[in-house]
């Protein structure tokens, strides 16, 4: 085999391994229903926290809740994250939602179960509302949408974005 073959060969064999990466993004998207008890405990963090001002906003609440999920930092399902004792809004696993919202914030949820992350939440695991102003030095800010600036705790040496970000939306699906 020559060289120039070798060259072909490991430029198609990595655009089969990138192609195959898509697809196994796609494939977690639309992956199986999740449990409906999970679905309603993501459903009312993300209505609870989110102020229900965006899609963005509610996507970006249950990013958060799974990276606390997979962070071995908190517990291990979506309803032992939620209903961790002063982590969320007070009655969020309580209070009654408005059904005229409900449908949407359940799609959202399911949709972040099934595999929808927010695009720039990054490893954010903690979130306040943007109009808050916290003076620690360990905060680095990934997105601020929905209303919540997000953002990662860091080393202070390693923050490079110490103030919330302004807000965007409209970089979900719908």
């Amino acid at each position: 085999m020559t060289a120039r073959n070798r060259q072909g060969w490991g430029l198609r064999a990595t655009l089969v391994a990138a192609v195959l990466a898509a697809l196994a993004g796609c494939a977690r998207r639309e992956g199986p229903e999740p449990a409906r008890r999970d679905i309603d405990c993501m459903a009312r963090a993300m209505y609870f926290e989110s102020i229900r001002s965006s899609r963005d906003g509610l996507i970006a609440v249950g990013s958060v809740v799974m990276n606390r999920v997979r962070s071995g930092d908190f517990p291990e399902t979506v309803c032992g994250v939620v209903g961790q004792k002063n982590q969320f809004a007070p009655g969020v696993m309580t209070r009654a939602m408005d059904e005229r919202s409900a449908p949407m914030v359940r799609e959202a949820a399911a949709s972040v179960l099934r595999g929808e992350r927010h695009p720039l939440i990054g490893n954010a695991q903690f979130f306040h509302a943007i109009s808050y102003r916290a003076n620690y030095n360990n905060m680095h800010y990934t997105v601020s949408a929905g209303g919540n600036a997000f953002y990662e705790k860091r080393r202070p040496e390693n923050v490079t974005q110490p103030y919330p970000l302004p807000l965007i939306e409209g970089l979900t699906g719908s």
